[in-house]
């Protein structure tokens, strides 16, 4: 189903759920201890054996030697997977470094063995006593030393790494106002409630992974690679995540060593990576340099405005997207963006948690305060100033609906910005210095394509199965909502089941698109099921009205139910 007509009546905008104060249907599972997340599927696996990740202790270079011996005669253990006793491996579309290192290694704290024995601290214990030897080699480690090295990275996901628009240099020179400055944010790390983990167990040469992953398909496909498997052998469970923010996007090294750890000890496996790993092994917000220059007249008018980033990642990686934002915020009708990726032998850069808008709006966002002081104009005054309501790099595409005078205007009411001292340094809480400020962000919205299926049960029960995760954000209540407002029925009597591989593909948990995408289709699904319903009651489907467990057209009123019989 495409969304690409104009609205006409429609059953979802009954809002006899959706929109209403509603209790998050998984609120119970999740404060009784019974959601099922990734390293406690008791209900899946009985007696899992135990993997303990050993991560690289240098940053860069060579494995020259690993003597397991020591850890082999430990107490407890099966086994041990290195690259060596793990065979060919394949690298996923998703993955920049390996996920199991050897002999090379690519950043430190990459996984380069899996100790598995019948117990957590067997396992751990013997991690311990594995003993590498390596070559060390140079490497590139600081943003700063490495930016005259960085170069310009291709297209990303539709967007050009640089834009311009008109003749910026002359228009900021000429400005009788300028702002030029730099601005660096630091690397940072994930620390979601729930590590990276994954139960893992085969049945013949079919493999079924119970992994905290935002993104089921996407996942399948990279470890079906990785693995050298068909796609159609693997399934991959994770109906409970436990915070993703980004960093479960796709697979990581738990998952595949859970895989092969449970190939090679022939029997269940789960893996937790290692709070330290979290940081190290995974992926991160790299670090960026930023430069903002902005000229305006003295009425606070923009004229000229550039933004232009720095970010590094191992090769064959991507930028941090932080100078995406500014080509839309505000206006100014000469314009320039770049983005330059250097190479860093840190670990792999990726999604976390808004990537590019996070850093990018927060630099830009003071450049426009630091602005407003050097003009004197107060900062709420000054974004109102550069509102647009069309793209700034292509006037004749306007913005279906932008709102962005409305927040200022109301957030400065609300939160008393009349009252505000315009001078720097001037409250103090005790010892604390009170500031107040204001910044504008916002998210381009995304739309995925997302499926489901919909089932309607004997007793008038609804079942919507996608793969469809959820992070903590609600999914489930999200989609029952939709269910029972299509086919008018409580929330009570629908179930959702989302997470699995066997279930339809859907948009995932990322991006922002998760919401929209994934209750899209279920509503799409929703529709085909009430035309099948009503062409078996006998009724025309455009009139069928669906409410209380009844379909109902003119003075006939028929069970729900009674279609699935």
């Amino acid at each position: 189903m495409k969304f690409d007509t104009p609205a006409t009546t429609n059953p979802i905008d009954q809002l006899r759920f959706i929109g209403k104060a509603t209790d998050r249907i998984d609120g119970p599972m999740k404060t009784s201890g019974t959601a099922p997340y990734a390293y406690e599927r008791h209900d899946a696996v009985a007696r899992p054996a135990y993997g303990v990740v050993v991560g690289a202790a240098i940053a860069k270079g060579r494995i020259e030697s690993m003597d397991l011996r020591a850890a082999q005669g430990s107490p407890g253990v099966i086994t041990i997977v290195t690259a060596k006793t793990a065979g060919t491996l394949g690298q996923g579309k998703f993955n920049t470094a390996k996920l199991l290192a050897g002999p090379e290694v690519q950043h430190y704290h990459q996984a380069i063995a899996l100790v598995v024995a019948h117990t957590f601290e067997q396992a751990r214990a013997a991690a311990q006593l594995v003993k590498v030897q390596y070559t060390r080699m140079p490497g590139q480690f600081d943003l700063a030393a490495a930016r005259p090295s960085a170069h310009q990275p291709p297209e990303q996901d539709g967007s050009p790494a640089d834009t311009r628009k008109g003749g910026f240099e002359k228009a900021f020179d000429a400005a009788p106002v300028q702002h030029d400055a730099t601005y660096t944010t630091p690397d940072q790390s994930h620390a979601m409630m729930e590590p990276h983990a994954t139960t893992a167990a085969w049945t013949g040469d079919k493999l079924t992974v119970w992994s905290s992953n935002q993104m089921v398909d996407w996942s399948v496909g990279d470890l079906a690679k990785t693995l050298g498997i068909p796609k159609d052998n693997v399934r991959l469970v994770s109906p409970f995540v436990g915070g993703g923010f980004g960093g479960k996007l796709f697979i990581r090294a738990d998952v595949l060593l859970a895989a092969l750890g449970a190939k090679a000890a022939r029997q269940p496996v789960k893996v937790a990576l290692q709070r330290p790993l979290i940081a190290n092994n995974t992926t991160h917000r790299p670090a960026t340099i930023q430069r903002i220059r902005i000229g305006a007249a003295k009425n606070g008018k923009i004229s000229a405005i550039a933004h232009e980033s720095w970010s590094g990642d191992l090769p064959e990686g991507k930028p941090e997207t932080a100078v995406n934002q500014t080509r839309l915020l505000y206006a100014g009708a000469h314009r320039l963006t770049a983005t330059r990726l250097a190479v860093l032998d840190l670990p792999e850069g990726n999604a976390m948690r808004a990537p590019g808008e996070a850093p990018g709006l927060m630099a830009l966002e003071i450049a426009m305060d630091e602005m407003a002081y050097k003009l004197g104009i107060d900062p709420v005054e000054l974004r109102v100033i550069n509102d647009t309501q069309v793209d700034p790099e292509k006037p004749e595409r306007p913005f279906s609906q932008r709102q962005l005078i409305e927040c200022l205007r109301t957030g400065a009411a609300r939160f008393g910005w009349g009252q505000r001292r315009t001078e720097p340094a001037q409250v103090r809480d005790g010892r604390w210095l009170v500031g107040m400020g204001v910044a504008a962000a916002f998210r381009n919205n995304l739309v995925m394509k997302s499926g489901a299926r919909v089932r309607l049960s004997p007793r008038g029960g609804v079942t919507v199965e996608t793969d469809m995760t959820d992070i903590g954000t609600g999914s489930y209540t999200i989609i029952a909502q939709t269910a029972a407002e299509m086919l008018g029925v409580p929330i009570s009597k629908v179930m959702v089941r989302l997470g699995d591989s066997a279930f339809p593909v859907s948009a995932g948990s990322g991006g922002q698109w998760g919401g929209n995408s994934s209750t899209a289709g279920v509503y799409a699904a929703c529709v085909k099921l009430r035309e099948a319903v009503a062409q078996k009651l006998g009724m025309p489907p455009e009139a069928a009205q669906f409410a209380d467990g009844m379909v109902r057209t003119g003075e006939r009123s028929v069970p729900l139910a009674d279609a699935a019989a």
